[in-house]
């Protein structure tokens, strides 16, 4: 979990405007022995993240939103196409041993499969073990035989919210989701064009790098 850290005075501007709610920055400053200007920041940051409220010739308001508030709300606002990559992609007719040989170089866990640009399905290190350990003839059975197909795929769309697509990966046990961009085909069916894709390792790369800034 990440934490927003309050700074001690700022904590004790929080508490002050709880308690004496609405308050002006002049008798903030004049409670903390500070001058407004030198208050000004942290009455800024406080009000940017919401703890606070600011009304014109009134004063500051608490609004009671938690360090914890403040993250699930964050988290609400990073859409998927702020985090996502490219997606190995291959097409239909590739031998199952081409996708393993794929999967190893590329150093992925998941293929997705498109045909005339569309995605028709997803395939699976686990999808390849299965087949690989059978009888199967690796060299000669297409991708497309095994894998899954649409409307049985899961995926996620630019604007959702990195929250709800980390939800679909957690419900379906999935490593990763294909990120699609739905359009209208000439019969009039819906497809889908496959624009990127976000998997765990993209949402842990993020996480650890807003905890780094």
């Amino acid at each position: 979990m990440i934490y927003i850290e309050f700074t001690e005075r700022q904590k004790h501007i929080i508490e002050l405007v709880k308690a004496k709610q609405p308050i002006t920055s002049e008798n903030l400053a004049e409670h903390l022995h500070m001058t407004r200007a030198a208050l000004r920041p942290d009455l800024t940051i406080l009000t940017m993240l919401g703890v606070l409220d600011a009304r014109p010739k009134v004063g500051y308001f608490y609004l009671g939103k938690t360090s914890k508030n403040i993250i699930v709300e964050f988290m609400k606002s990073i859409r998927v196409a702020d985090i996502k990559s490219m997606p190995v992609v291959v097409s239909e007719d590739t031998a199952v041993y081409d996708a393993i040989v794929t999967l190893f170089l590329e150093d992925v866990g998941t293929l997705y499969v498109q045909n005339k640009g569309a995605l028709v399905g997803v395939v699976s290190r686990k999808d390849i073990i299965k087949t690989a350990i059978g009888n199967t003839d690796i060299h000669k059975v297409p991708i497309g035989v095994i894998m899954t197909r649409m409307p049985n795929i899961v995926y996620a769309i630019d604007n959702e919210s990195v929250l709800e697509a980390a939800g679909k990966i957690m419900i379906h046990e999935i490593d990763s989701l294909p990120v699609v961009e739905p359009y209208k085909a000439e019969s009039g069916k819906e497809l889908y064009k496959i624009t990127g894709k976000i998997s765990k390792t993209n949402i842990t790369r993020f996480l650890f790098n807003l905890s780094k800034e």
